[in-house]
Formats: structure tokens, sequence, C-alpha cells
């Protein structure tokens, strides 16, 4: 019971410090008081959340939070912290009603990966790595580019998970947004990382939240051998990208998430990816993860890989026989099947292998307090030059 009650209060600040929907947040304090807020869960609340939050946090997310809490232990007939009304108050006359995202808003989240140190373990203590990343509130409103999306989520628990696959390489990844692939690349120390993004805007506010997690980058310092922790950002529109800059990046491993979206842009990221993958031009070596195969269409959903080869690939990590080429790796949720069949008919133009690797190459659950995160619309690519 008290691992339990550990496990809720550690997803119930993770949630809250991820501005989880203020719904979820408020299910695991029903969850830690038993089945309502009680003053004990109020304090917790009070001492992990909202007291190191105050002057952090949206303060239109906080007064909101704070309203739905405070309705919800009065509907119970309970005590309310005094604590709790007084912060409330303030929010009442230094902010407005309107509490909705228009426009470009921005603010600081955090967002915590949860490693538990032994899996099958039920009593395994729980190691966190909390990333804080100045995004936009608003997905759909013109900043699209400085929005967490749920393919970088997936993306970067793959990273992590499976972290051999990305030490000691040369990374490259398109589309970056908020950077935070990029700072999981890091993290497991991959020997080089360039990220980029054809968005200005976007890119301005991947180096400041690479600068708030303590990670250089070109415009600080120059470039030397030393300095295994510089991340290169280029600003890189991918229809204009070019060929002789791409082939002088030469990645081990090209990333890509959320990236298959728009039919228009489709045809120049193949191009993209088509340079970045071609062997001719490359003199990398990789540990060989999965095995050849080919996508058909969308609508019928096949792994490419039998589970056993890919798990077999990935328990030898390194040590399986290198190939003398690049690979690309691409999660996405497929929102429309069209598209998709678009992109995999420009793939086979290109002469590229696609394989999909959702069902054999899961990573593991590092999110698991975040309900607005939906994995199970999460598909898994990996591209090569045939």
């Amino acid at each position: 019971m008290e691992k339990q009650k550990q496990t809720v209060s550690l997803h119930l600040v993770s949630a809250f410090l991820a501005m989880e929907p203020t719904d979820c947040v408020m299910s695991y304090a029903r969850s830690l008081g038993g089945g309502s807020v009680t003053v004990d869960v109020q304090r917790f609340i009070w001492d992990h959340c909202i007291s190191k939050a105050i002057g952090k946090c949206h303060a239109p997310y906080l007064k909101n939070f704070l309203k739905k809490l405070i309705l919800e232990i009065e509907s119970n007939r309970d005590d309310v912290l005094d604590e709790l009304y007084e912060l409330y108050s303030e929010f009442m006359i230094s902010l407005k009603d309107d509490n909705t995202v228009k426009g470009n808003v921005r603010a600081l989240k955090y967002i915590s990966f949860l490693f538990p140190d032994d899996a099958s373990c039920e009593d395994a203590m729980v190691r966190k790595m909390v990333v804080p990343l100045h995004c936009s509130l608003n997905m759909l409103e013109g900043d699209t580019g400085c929005s967490i999306w749920p393919a970088s989520l997936f993306m970067s628990e793959f990273i992590l998970s499976f972290p051999d696959m990305f030490s000691s390489k040369t990374c490259f990844e398109v589309g970056s947004g908020v950077g935070l692939v990029g700072i999981c690349l890091s993290h497991v120390k991959a020997s080089k990382v360039m990220l980029s993004d054809g968005d200005l805007s976007t890119l301005s506010n991947m180096k400041l939240n690479l600068k708030t997690n303590q990670m250089s980058t070109e415009d600080d310092e120059p470039v030397t051998s030393e300095c295994l922790d510089l991340v290169k950002c280029l600003h890189l529109p991918w229809e204009c990208a070019s060929e002789s800059i791409l082939q002088g990046l030469k990645p081990d491993i090209i990333l890509g998430a959320d990236v298959i979206y728009d039919p228009l842009c489709l045809p120049h990221l193949v191009r993209v990816l088509s340079i970045l993958l071609d062997k001719t031009k490359s003199s990398s070596q990789l540990p060989r993860v999965g095995c050849d195969g080919a996508i058909g269409s969308s609508h019928g959903h096949s792994d490419g890989c039998g589970s056993r080869d890919v798990a077999a690939a990935c328990d030898s990590a390194g040590n399986a026989g290198p190939i003398e080429h690049p690979m690309a790796y691409v999660s996405s949720v497929i929102r429309n099947a069209n598209t998709f069949d678009h992109f995999l008919a420009l793939v086979n133009e290109a002469n590229l292998a696609i394989t999909d690797l959702t069902g054999t190459l899961q990573p593991a659950s590092l999110l698991p307090y975040m309900q607005s995160y939906d994995r199970s619309s999460m598909r898994l690519f990996k591209l090569s030059s045939k």
C-alpha cells in the first residue's frame, strides 16, 4: 500500500509539472486520498506542487487547477486549506476570468521520464529525468513547431529505452521542434547531435530549451573536438535544403517525429531523407537493428520484421554485424491514410526501404502519468537505402 501511494504521489507531481489537463491531476489527487481530496492530500499538493509553482507555472493553468481543486473539496463538504483559498483569491483579482488559450501563448512545462531501476520488482526505486521545455499551449494556431507533439514523446521514450543504439553515434533530426529528442540523444551520450527546423522562430525556441537544459549550441562557443555535448542547430527548410550541406552532415542515425503530415511537404522530406541515407556518400557503421522488409498500404498494418529477429538484434546491441549505411527512424501518428500512402509511394520511388517496427521494438513506458499521451496510436518506422 505504501509503495502504491508513492507511485500515485510521483504521478500526481509529474502530471502537474507537465501541465496535464486538470482532470488528470485531480484523478491522482483522489486516488492518493482514497477517493477524496483529504486535508493531508491538500497539504501534499501545496507543498510539492503549488508552492513551488508560484511565479513559475503558467498562471491561468494554476488558477484553473485551484478552482477545480477547491470545488472538489467543497462538494464533499471537507475543509479547504487556508493557503488554497488565499492564493485563489489573489488570482481572482490579478487575472481575468477568461482562461482560454489564445494566440501563441508559451509556458514552461517539465516533462518527467520515470525509470524503474528494475521493472520486475514491485519495490523498485524510480529514477527520474526531468526536462524543462518552453513550449506553445496552442498546438493548432500558428505555433505548431513549438508544441510538444505525441510522436516526439514516443521517439524520446525510444531513445531512452535503447540507449546503446544511439550512444557514440552521430545523430541528425529533421524537424526538431522544441528540441526534446536532441536533449534525450545528449542524455544517452550520442557522439554528435544535430538538430534542424525550417522555421526560425521554432529554431530560436529550440536553442532556448537547449540552454535551459544546460546544453551548448554553436552560437555559444566555437566548435572543438572536446565539446562532446555541443549541439548543432540548423535552419533547414526541406524545400530548399542544399544537397551538398546534407551530404556533409554524414549522420549515422536520422530521426524524425511527426514529420508525415502535409502532402505538399512530403516530396521535399523524402528528398532530404534520400540524400542523408545515400550509402554511396556515407562511411558510417551501425549495429544492425531489425531486418529488411517492405510495407504495403497503410490499410494493412504489417510489422515487416519478425519479433524474434528484432529482439535478437536488440539483445546483441553493438555486437551485431555492422552495416555500411545509415538508418532513419520515424515516429508518427497516421491521421490520414491517403497521406501516409502517398509517403510510402514517394519512399518507394526514391529507392528507399521502409520497415514497420511498431509491434517489435516497443520502448518502455516512461511517461505513465501522462493521460493525454496515447501511446497506442504511435507507429515507428525504419528507413534505409536499398
